[in-house]
């Protein structure tokens, strides 16, 4: 029997490589032909030629990223999980031979999408689907928003209607970029929800679906938009529509144009028509209802309503709840302008208070979350409410309540201080420009809302993150998180390992005649028979403790809080009684790898429920050059597979015996 595999997870380093090593090996225990495809971070290795899938019975795809299906159309398909191919790999080589024949084009991510392949764990389908869709949203919104903000700052200057530009001037033309950016936002926000779900006949849905969540009013005079709830809305329907439209039987003269021309077009028209005649409906009813409600609000307390104007900007920023509040305070603007004041102190808290609690607590937000949280603190100094989009749209149980209570508080103190603004436009930009009436309390109404959002958000993040099991390796874990290298500033406890940064006694071999191991990162300096420590914070720090001693890290608090903030976003434990922490910081001076075992073995948070007795400690300057570290990784997690090396790793009595072990690894 001959088989072909792919192995991928979403940061393509160790089980990528592990997966693909468990399924080799059963192969060759079941007497089974198979050649494994890896698409790691550093490429597609062990490329499956065009002959290596003919002559295939079939295929395994253990992936938790997309995969490309085309090539295996008309092979029996089994596609799952990363997981299964490391901890199942027989019981995968089993299934294949009986697996769904793959009918045409489709990709699989964990389980698969689509139609075509079956029997894996579709472990967040939803969650992944989101994940996709704002991580495609973030640079339309930094750099529209950043071109915006530039453009205000630099060329824009105050009216009655807001904040305007010398038609046709150099910074008229900047603001028009920046709101084709935001423009652009929202359709390709939703698109990539729906692609996530529904590969490539889903995208053209998702986007126009897109298109009317952010901009009805013009495309077919509705009353109001959607908003960045609407475009979610959207994303998940063509995705979904458009799996329920493959599942369809058709013949097979119908078959090749179904994903160019019938899915598409079909799911269009059904989306584009149902979000006009049913979802379009009820929220003009809810904008009309609430003007006419926020309207009769006006002559009440200004504590109460500037809470309900700061509730409602904080609410669905640019959505339907939002603009109302907005064009409520606009339309006081000359009778009444301190509702646009409370508007105004609203309008900046979303983007700063988010930008703000990246700051605050590094250690929650990944790399690509806390650049967007620099971007959104700038965007929200212009007025830019838009910049916290992504962050509610990756984390909305949490970053929703936040904004909508740090937006109440902003608007109530201004209130309750009779804060003015003349002006339809918000944040500190509008007092620079001195269209603000109580400039020091506007300030301070601001500042006390962008406070309490970014303290609620991290609050609510820690709460969540602590109910789903962070302590042993966080929600990541249960999408098989797998090492990562993270450049986090920011993490776990402080101790007094700094003192020791010099201190500890190094060993006595020359470092010149030392053996090689993994292109020298590894030494006799780096490795240590018997860790101490009992728990994975403590067995961390005594093995960035050994790697100070060794003359390669700057800073061990540093080193042991990113390699921390690491197993914060998902247990680096792989199972096998393995575990590899990691970290990606300027604290080490050259990339360095130890090594350290636990004969009574550490809880590590593998989902094999393996205590970690074989500890990698993996650490990598920023500005290493290349994939070095990922080549260690992949390196490792390959030969770390193999029974017999694991035996005489862990049995080797003295350093110089485990290095000599470790240098099977090529």
């Amino acid at each position: 029997m001959r088989l072909v595999a792919v192995t991928a997870c979403p940061t393509g380093i160790a089980h990528t490589y592990m997966a693909a090593e468990k399924l080799q090996q059963a192969a060759e225990r079941l007497g089974v032909v198979m050649k494994v495809e890896t698409q790691g971070s550093i490429g597609a290795e062990n490329v499956l030629s065009d002959n290596d899938v003919r002559e295939a019975d079939a295929v395994v795809i253990a992936a938790d990223k997309e995969v490309d299906r085309e090539r295996f159309a008309g092979k029996r398909v089994l596609a799952t999980g990363v997981a299964d191919g490391i901890h199942r790999p027989e019981e995968l080589i089993g299934r294949a031979q009986d697996a769904p024949v793959q009918a045409g084009r489709a990709a699989a991510g964990s389980g698969g999408r689509g139609g075509g392949a079956g029997g894996g764990r579709q472990r967040g389908q939803a969650y992944k689907a989101l994940m996709n869709g704002v991580s495609y949203m973030i640079p339309f919104v930094v750099v529209g928003g950043l071109l915006l903000a530039v453009s205000i700052a630099l060329g824009g200057h105050t009216t009655p209607k807001g904040i305007e530009f010398d038609k046709d001037s150099f910074w008229f033309h900047v603001n028009a970029l920046g709101g084709l950016g935001f423009k652009l936002m929202l359709p390709i926000f939703s698109g990539y929800i729906a692609y996530a779900l529904g590969d490539r006949p889903a995208l053209v849905p998702g986007m126009i679906g897109g298109f009317l969540a952010a901009d009805a009013v013009n495309l077919y005079g509705a009353d109001a938009n959607a908003g960045f709830l609407g475009a979610i809305a959207t994303g998940f329907l063509a995705g979904y529509l458009v799996i329920w439209i493959k599942k369809v039987k058709v013949t097979k003269f119908v078959l090749p144009i179904m994903p160019i021309i019938v899915i598409p077009v079909l799911s269009t028209l059904a989306l584009g028509l149902f979000y006009i005649y049913v979802i379009g409906r009820p929220i003009s009813w809810v904008f009309t209802h609430l003007t006419s409600w926020l309207n009769g609000m006006t002559g009440s307390s200004a504590i109460v309503l500037g809470a309900l104007i700061g509730l409602m900007i904080a609410f669905d920023m640019g959505g339907p709840v939002n603009k109302t509040a907005f064009l409520v305070a606009v339309g006081l603007i000359g009778t009444n302008n301190h509702v646009m004041g409370m508007a105004a102190a609203a309008i900046p808290v979303m983007p700063l208070g988010q930008g703000l609690a990246t700051l605050l607590r590094r250690r929650l937000y990944g790399e690509q979350e806390r650049e967007t949280g620099i971007a959104a603190l700038f965007m929200g100094f212009f007025g830019i409410s838009e910049g916290a989009i992504p962050f509610a749209a990756a984390r909305p149980a949490q970053v929703i309540p936040a904004n909508i209570l740090g937006g109440a508080v902003a608007g109530a103190v201004a209130g309750l201080a009779g804060v003015e603004n003349s002006v339809p436009h918000g944040g500190p930009i509008v007092a620079l420009f001195g269209a603000v009436g109580g400039v020091a309390m506007f300030f301070v109404a601001m500042g006390i809302g962008v406070a309490v959002t970014a303290l609620t958000t991290n609050a609510l993040i820690g709460i969540s993150l602590r109910r789903n099991g962070t302590a042993a390796g966080s929600a990541a874990a249960a999408s098989v998180a797998e090492p990562a290298l993270v450049g986090a500033a920011a993490g776990a406890g402080s101790g007094t390992a700094a003192a020791v940064r010099s201190g500890a006694p190094a060993a006595s071999v020359p470092r010149a005649a030392e053996p090689e191991v993994l292109s020298g990162y590894l030494t006799a300096r780096t490795v240590k028979t018997e860790l101490a420590s009992g728990s994975k914070e403590a067995a961390i720090r005594e093995m960035a403790e050994m790697l100070a001693a060794a003359g390669n890290v700057r800073d061990v608090e540093e080193l042991v809080r990113v390699a921390l903030a690491r197993e914060a976003q998902g247990t680096t434990g792989l199972g096998e009684s393995i575990a590899i922490p990691h970290a990606k910081t300027d604290a080490v001076t050259r990339p360095t790898v130890g090594f350290a075992r636990s004969a009574e073995g550490i809880e590590w948070g593998a989902l094999d429920g393996t205590r970690a007795r074989l500890i990698f400690l993996i650490s990598v300057p920023e500005a290493s050059a290349g994939d070095e570290h990922l080549r260690i990784l992949a390196l490792l997690s390959r030969k770390l597979m193999d029974t017999g090396f694991r035996e005489r790793l862990q049995a080797a009595p003295d350093e110089r015996a485990i290095l000599d072990v470790l240098r099977e690894i090529r």
